[in-house]
């Protein structure tokens, strides 16, 4: 194998994933390395020929070009590829493609990756030369985590989900994100001026939400409505999942509901946003019929998420009849710039699992500094729920049972592209956990582990997918 010319070396990344197969099936330790290696240099080598000695196989995967975006590498893949196959040490190597980090990992499936630039390995979570380390208090969380919980008993947990039958209910919102270069500020008026770049749209709000939850329950029905100017009815059909049914409603006073994100590309940096949109109640005539049709369906149904974004669907009478109907009623209510002040969970009288974010309980109890525990437990004693979950960025998040205390989680992401739609994804992903009786730590692990991948995904351009999910809990919980 030393002996093998660089170009026979380098396979495509199903060619690897299939060598490596062959090679633990026959009993060999394989190593991975992955990383960037442009302008290979004596670092890279002696890391590499460190790693070759922990196992029998040693192989390596680079970022490829279009993953580097604005930060392209002085080589092209194909060039770092062939340079890297060059090194005695490496038996194969192979492009990542379009693949994220725990992706990648996950489709190779060796044995043992290097963990951080010093060459050291580990049977822990990988980190490649590229990323960053977890944090300490994410790494004792996952050590302590570990000794009760293992990736195959978490993945089986999360699999045992896809007989329950969801509803979804809730505001539909249209993301679109125009990507523009600002070259400067006119000399007659203080604003930004900018050249278009391109444009894209995402299915937003509790369209994101079903799309989440198609991949973990195999029957999923949602109830929105539709403005009947600039409908978009076209592109909600096809942007949904094959296995979410939709009753779309249209309200004849107002448009869709569109939220315009003006982004400087680079670093996607927002600008500012102009959103187009009716909040007001909806006519009564169009409310009873979504209010009758509610009450016809609701108790098919084993779980019930509400995703109430206060931008006028959800009224006073579908509120009674899901809190009065639903057998698993899971909720948020979101507070934003065009409902602040407005629109807080409390609003509804009983659910049976809370998902919301710091501000929101904050802002539902009225209270700026007392300690968030006493809030979430308030909260929850008010609702009568069974589980309670808040989200806290850049803090992890808190789970909450009544009677047994509260869970603290760390956060476990090591790259943010975009935060927007992530608490969406915590919702849809946990409620179904929450309906199924997981234990709150464990729905606070899959709930972070959830939110690690949506930040790295602009706006709702993907779901999470379990393939994505179970790779992930893999990588943490090796």
């Amino acid at each position: 194998m030393k002996d093998e010319p660089p170009r026979e070396k380098v396979q495509t990344l199903d060619e690897l994933a299939a060598i490596v197969c062959r090679a633990r099936a026959a009993g060999r330790r394989v190593v991975h390395v992955r990383g960037v290696f442009d302008l290979l240099n004596n670092g890279h080598i002696q890391r590499l020929e460190m790693a070759r000695r922990q196992g029998d196989m040693l192989v390596v995967t680079l970022r490829s070009d279009a993953r580097l975006g604005d930060d392209r590498p002085l080589l092209d893949e194909r060039l770092r590829a062939e340079i890297v196959a060059r090194l005695a040490c490496v038996d194969h190597v192979a492009v990542e493609g379009a693949l994220s980090p725990d992706e990648a990992l996950a489709a190779v499936g060796a044995d043992t990756c290097v963990d951080g630039v010093d060459g050291k390995v580990s049977s822990g979570p990988a980190v490649s030369d590229d990323g960053l380390p977890y944090s300490a208090e994410a790494r004792a969380f996952l050590r302590e985590f570990r000794r009760s919980c293992s990736a195959d008993h978490v993945i089986e947990r999360l699999r045992s989900l896809s007989g329950l039958r969801a509803l979804v209910v809730g505001d539909t919102i249209i993301d679109e994100y125009h990507f523009v270069r600002p070259y400067g500020m006119p000399l007659k008026a203080p604003t930004i001026a900018a050249q278009f770049l391109e444009g894209e749209a995402h299915a937003g709000g509790i369209l994101a939400v079903a799309n989440h939850i198609a991949g973990f329950c195999r029957e999923v029905h949602l109830v929105t409505a539709l403005g009947a100017r600039d409908t978009r009815e076209a592109f909600v059909r096809r942007h949904l999942a094959k296995n979410v049914e939709p009753m779309l409603f249209v309200r004849p006073d107002g448009p869709t509901t569109v939220k315009r994100r003006y982004v400087r590309k680079f670093l996607v940096q927002k600008l500012f946003e102009v959103s187009f949109f009716n909040d007001e109640p909806l006519p009564r005539d169009l409310d009873l019929e979504i209010s009758r049709h509610l009450q016809q369906v609701v108790g098919d149904y084993d779980l019930v998420i509400v995703a109430d974004f206060g931008q006028g669907f959800v009224s006073h009478d579908m509120i009674e009849i899901l809190c009065r109907q639903a057998r698993f009623l899971a909720l948020n209510a979101q507070l934003n710039s065009i409902n602040m002040g407005y629109h807080v969970v409390t609003r509804y009288p009983r659910a049976d699992y809370v998902c919301i974010d710091e501000d929101e309980a904050r802002m539902a109890c009225r209270d700026r500094y007392s300690p968030l525990p006493e809030l979430v437990e308030a909260i929850a004693g008010d609702l009568k729920v069974r589980f309670m979950a808040v989200t806290r960025g850049h803090h992890g998040s808190i789970t909450f049972q009544p009677g047994h205390g509260a869970w603290t989680v760390p956060v476990l992401s090591r790259e943010v592209v975009d935060t927007v739609g992530a608490g969406d994804a915590y919702l849809a992903i946990t409620a179904p956990c929450a309906a199924a009786g997981f234990a709150p730590e464990l729905i606070g692990f899959i709930g972070n582990a959830v939110g690690a991948l949506a930040v790295r995904i602009l706006g709702n351009q993907q779901p999470v997918t379990p393939e994505m999910l179970f790779a992930s809990v893999r990588e943490l919980l090796r």
